[in-house]
């Protein structure tokens, strides 16, 4: 089986992780501060905050912004369910914005006709989580824009797009954004087999963020209530989680991320020779805004269902079926049970519902080699013949 994606672990991660087992410290140790600074250095932010996964660095960063009960949180519906989750979790609400029919993002026009109407209705966001899928940005000028206008606060989920770029700058630098968030899950563009990371430039949210990561605790004699009782003290200040990432993770983020613009060039790579060779197939390729460079966690093709026979399950079961574990991403978060027992119905945002009946996610990855490639390009012109 030729997976869609798939982890690339060499010597030098090996012996980074065997280095911290033969360490004093698996986990609070110096390594998850190294991978924070060369993360925020990566990417032009001035803080990070490592975490055991990104759903936790999502949780954290809305707790930061100080969503709660009563408030709102809007996202994409076209995403993984931790988008909007995050917001379940603080007490707020959760709905969603319709997609952009090219990039698949949270298309800001619907953004700014839903928020003429919520700033109508009283009920405008204080969060919007801007869902950058496939590693393309979203059209953060314009998100940010409205943001300053309608008075949300912005997380930029990048789970798919550490190593991109958004009008020539590092994504997660958090020029249009409060916080942006990373995942280092194993299909990821580099990984720390899980965990996620926050990025910000605003201390007071960085240290808020490390304050929940760790139970709530400090040993800051500054922010305790009182004079500490003696240097084994620590004071819990708030309700925190145990949302730690640990020193074998941190390093072996460090290692890859050694080769994340390799990986991300080699990606590149793949999705050029994608495009050159699916062209003539009855297929909607990728298509790439001309502002961003894209992390290309994913290459999505949609099927041209007026102008086939078969139909996208068919399809999607020969791939597999052929050794081909191409994947679907994502379901509308919408019409999970969950969502639908909350007031959703199919057919609230059209375009994310159009996606999902077309969408099928091909293997991409550093390590997928040009053989492998072009068998996924061979079974694909052959069902689609």
């Amino acid at each position: 089986m030729i997976p869609y994606g798939r982890q690339d672990i060499n010597q030098a991660d090996i012996d980074a992780v065997i280095n911290v087992l033969q360490s004093d410290f698996l986990t609070q140790g110096p390594k998850v501060p190294q991978f924070e600074a060369a993360v925020s250095e990566k990417v032009n932010a001035d803080y990070a905050v490592a975490t055991n996964s990104a759903t936790s660095a999502l949780h954290i960063a809305c707790l930061a912004l100080g969503l709660g009960k009563g408030d709102r949180l809007w996202t994409t519906p076209i995403t993984f369910v931790a988008s909007a989750n995050c917001g379940l979790y603080c007490g707020a609400e959760v709905d969603f914005v319709d997609i952009d029919s090219r990039t698949y993002n949270l298309s800001a026009q619907a953004l700014e006709a839903k928020l003429i109407d919520a700033e109508k209705k009283n009920a405008l966001p204080k969060v919007v989580v801007a869902v950058h899928l496939c590693g393309q940005t979203c059209d953060m000028e314009s998100i940010y824009t409205l943001s300053q206008q309608y008075g949300f606060k912005v997380i930029e989920d990048a789970s798919h797009a550490i190593g991109g770029k958004y009008k020539g700058e590092p994504i997660g630098n958090c020029r249009y954004s409060n916080i942006t968030i990373f995942s280092f899950h194993p299909v990821k563009i580099i990984t720390t087999a899980e965990g996620g990371m926050a990025v910000t430039n605003e201390k007071v949210l960085s240290e808020k963020m490390e304050l929940l990561r760790s139970h709530g605790i400090t040993r800051d004699p500054q922010r305790m209530t009182k004079e500490s009782d003696g240097p084994w003290y620590y004071q819990q200040i708030d309700l925190g989680f145990n949302y730690r990432m640990t020193d074998l993770q941190a390093a072996l983020g460090v290692s890859q991320l050694e080769r994340l613009d390799g990986y991300v060039s080699r990606r590149h790579e793949l999705a050029r020779r994608y495009n050159e060779s699916l062209s003539e197939l009855p297929l909607t390729l990728p298509w790439q805004h001309p502002d961003c460079y894209s992390g290309l966690h994913l290459y999505v093709i949609r099927l041209k269902k007026d102008v086939t026979t078969i139909t996208h399950r068919e399809l999607f079961k020969k791939l597999r079926a052929a050794g081909i574990g191409v994947n679907l991403h994502y379901i509308p978060v919408h019409t999970q049970p969950y969502y639908q027992a909350l007031g959703f119905q199919a057919g609230d945002f059209p375009e994310a519902e159009a996606y999902y009946e077309q969408a099928i996610s091909l293997p991409l990855y550093p390590m997928l080699s040009n053989d492998q490639q072009d068998e996924v390009v061979s079974r694909l012109k052959s069902f689609l013949k």
